[in-house]
């Protein structure tokens, strides 16, 4: 594969990409130390090269917006930022495959097993929407161009020094205020970001939409009991069923503050897993049970 180009450099999934298929084939594109600087939130950045792949990974990650102004800033980043980069493909020269970085979260889904491509998408949340709107955009644009897309749908990443909500988990773990709730025996899916990043070179000129998974789906239970013996704690304790219901109607009274309430612990002990067969099937999918794989 020649010269790609990679937006959202410098995240997490961004420098696992680098550093798996190598900085010499790749031009990035992020707001600092990127070869080509800009934030595709308000402009269109003037790109003097054409690629063949373009491997879109920027985005807003997800959080619980608490401002209209962080709710708009879902469709500021994944959306506009989106058309601004098609723009500038417009004028610097049209690639041949567009690999764009989508999240299970389009499906809207708090619970349920093993949930494939051809589920409806019902996100309601503006992360959500805003990679609907993102998926819609690229897919409408790639007709127009005669340019193969492929669309990655990705559940919680794992890899060394991870964000958002493994974070949070690596650190209370460390800490010693993670506990486990009701056994922690609910599962959700995961995949190493490792993973994703080799599969791009072979999923780009086939094209098509995948939910990427390692396919076992750890229980919170087997992954803080991993990390634990990672990072030289005991396996952490548990909260009883019962125990932890009582702290979420507490929750449920005491309002926003509350770190808990029964809509997040009905979550937290529902299984959420995504089905990868298609990808297993079309692209020779066989990733590392993150189980295995996971090295904090």
């Amino acid at each position: 594969m020649s010269m790609m180009l990679l937006t959202g450099a410098s995240g997490f999934l961004g420098g696992e990409i680098i550093k798996t298929l190598g900085a010499a084939k790749i031009k990035t594109l992020s707001r600092h130390n990127a070869d080509y600087i800009a934030d595709l939130r308000n402009e269109v950045p003037i790109l003097n090269e054409t690629f063949e792949t373009v491997i879109h990974a920027a985005g807003k990650a997800h959080m619980i917006p608490k401002t209209p102004e962080e709710k708009q800033d879902f469709f500021n980043v994944n959306l506009q930022g989106t058309q601004n980069l098609l723009t500038a493909l417009e004028k610097s020269g049209l690639p041949q495959h567009f690999v764009l970085i989508s999240t299970v979260a389009v499906y809207g889904a708090e619970s349920g097993t093993l949930i494939n491509e051809d589920s409806p998408l019902r996100a309601s949340d503006p992360y959500g929407q805003s990679k609907i709107e993102a998926e819609n955009l690229v897919t409408e644009w790639v007709n127009k161009h005669k340019v193969t897309l492929t669309i990655l749908r990705l559940p919680l990443l794992a890899g060394p020094n991870p964000p958002g909500n493994l974070k949070s988990m690596i650190n209370g773990i460390k800490k010693g205020y993670y506990f486990n709730i009701a056994g922690g025996k609910a599962k959700k899916s995961m995949v190493l970001a490792v993973d994703v990043a080799s599969i791009i070179p072979i999923t780009a000129p086939i094209g098509g939409t995948y939910n990427l998974t390692d396919g076992c789906h750890p229980s919170f239970h087997e992954l803080s009991a991993l990390i634990a013996q990672q990072v030289g704690k005991s396996i952490p304790n548990n909260i009883p069923a019962f125990m932890a219901r009582l702290m979420a109607l507490a929750g449920d009274i005491i309002g926003k503050k509350s770190p808990i309430n029964s809509d997040k612990l009905k979550k937290i002990m529902s299984d959420l897993t995504f089905d990868d067969a298609k990808a297993r099937k079309l692209l020779g999918w066989q990733p590392t049970p993150v189980l295995k794989g996971l090295k904090l």
